[in-house]
């Protein structure tokens, strides 16, 4: 994957640039042959539609081919004690807000980095991934997530010493500390923040059969069996204790973790038709984890949920997202549309969004998405490092400003469907998301739950 080139080392760097210098010149015979002029605007753009089936093979991105097949892999996890405070290797010079569950690839080339990630898989291969959240005046950051490393590799190109790897988040924390050694490592003395699992808000009601039982100390054992059977019959029905309390049974579903994974879901699907619920987590936290993940939301917000240490909450913050935000624009010039929250759609098993390394190693969370507007494609079509094997990437920018807005992949068989799409990257996107009645003037988060 490349951006756009140029634009002298800062611009680069800023954009996440893509193209290795030390790439030989035949490697430049992957671009596609038939883009051999330079594609300046999204002229097909008017014209795509959604297509009527998928056939790209969805597990092909999450397993980052691009990295190389003969990793090594490790089996095992470890999970630290919460509350419990750990002192833990960060890991330098990322942008990434990692969520727990989320698959984190990376590419590194300093030899500080190189060297940090030896001693890492030698013991736990655990590092911590700081959480900033981009505002101005932030000293430090105060949240990350710990990442466990499940597949490294070392290697050497052109005389340089490289590692390649993939972890998984793991578990929030809070940082205490960070001090810097002598060769320039920085270790963060952190807190592991624990997750909070609420239980049942009617499990304190007492069973129904209960209040109505035979007036004998030992009733019989044939009325006993009769109330039981009834019980279990009536336990189906959700909120059935709800009667027994002031409140209405509406006001236990708003907090029902079950009731707000479903209407997660819902939302999910309107994403994704393929989506099949066999592939998302099954219980309330991993679940919450997973959609924060997906979600296609800026720092700030992203920060917010990880703060969060209760799966329902989350979950309430998330729906709240999700019906509110009606687009996604330009985080540089925040009034240009880029797409609509309609054209989101799933390519990978991770859902419709998640992160992938270039050569360079930058990581870029890429949303993918049917349609997008204003923006100019800068380059030819190039197969070289695709994220999504079978499709040809191509730069795009954003027509009001210039930034780096991501990729337009196009198919290069004819057998791939859809036969082209758009690949944002969410840390150059802003959610619109409109005020809801009575809250023009107010302050602070952008969310009601919040």
């Amino acid at each position: 994957m490349a951006d756009e080139r140029g634009r002298g080392e800062d611009d680069v760097n800023d954009n996440m640039g893509n193209q290795l210098q030390l790439l030989p010149d035949n490697e430049a015979e992957e671009e596609v042959e038939e883009g051999d002029d330079m594609e300046t605007g999204d002229r097909d753009n008017e014209e795509a539609e959604k297509p009527t089936s998928i056939t790209f093979d969805p597990s092909l991105p999450t397993s980052h081919a691009y990295l190389g097949s003969d990793m090594e892999e490790f089996h095992g996890r470890t999970v630290h004690d919460e509350d419990s405070c750990q002192t833990i290797p960060v890991l330098p010079h990322t942008a990434v807000m990692l969520v727990p569950g989320q698959t984190l690839p990376l590419q590194l080339f300093r030899p500080q980095e190189v060297s940090m990630m030896r001693g890492i898989v030698q013991r736990d291969r655990t590092f911590a991934v700081l959480s900033h959240s981009g505002e101005a005046g932030e000293s430090e950051a105060e949240f990350g997530t710990t990442a466990e490393i499940y597949a490294y590799r070392e290697e050497q190109e052109y005389g340089i010493e490289t590692v390649k790897v993939k972890a998984v988040g793991r578990q929030r924390f809070k940082v205490h500390e960070i001090r810097t050694q002598a060769d320039g490592i920085r270790q963060a003395k952190v807190q592991i923040l624990p997750e909070r699992i609420l239980p049942d808000p009617l499990s304190a009601v007492p069973p129904l059969y209960k209040l109505h039982m035979h007036p004998s100390s030992k009733p019989p054992t044939q009325s006993c069996k009769q109330a039981q059977c009834w019980w279990n019959n009536y336990q189906q029905r959700k909120f059935h204790c709800a009667s027994l309390t002031p409140w209405p049974p509406w006001v236990y579903g708003l907090y029902d973790s079950e009731l707000l994974m479903n209407r997660v879901k819902k939302q999910l699907h309107e994403w994704d038709e393929n989506l099949k619920d066999d592939s998302l987590p099954k219980n309330a936290v991993d679940f919450s984890y997973r959609v924060a993940a997906c979600l296609p939301i800026d720092d700030t917000l992203r920060l917010q949920l990880l703060k969060i240490g209760s799966a329902i909450q989350r979950l309430r913050c998330e729906l709240d997202i999700m019906d509110r935000c009606t687009s996604l624009c330009c985080k540089q010039c925040q009034d240009t549309e880029i797409t609509t929250k309609n054209e989101i759609f799933s390519l990978s098993l991770y859902g419709p969004m998640a992160a992938y390394v270039n050569p360079h190693g930058y990581v870029h969370e890429t949303l993918t998405v049917y349609k997008a507007n204003n923006l100019n494609l800068v380059g030819r079509p190039s197969t070289l490092h695709s994220w999504f094997p079978g499709y040809a990437w191509t730069i795009a920018q954003c027509r009001t400003c210039g930034s780096h807005m991501g990729w337009k992949f196009t198919a290069s068989k004819k057998d791939l469907s859809p036969p082209r799409f758009w690949g944002l990257t969410r840390s150059a996107m802003l959610p619109r998301i409109p005020h809801g009645e009575g809250e023009e003037g107010r302050q602070g988060s952008r969310l009601f739950c919040l």
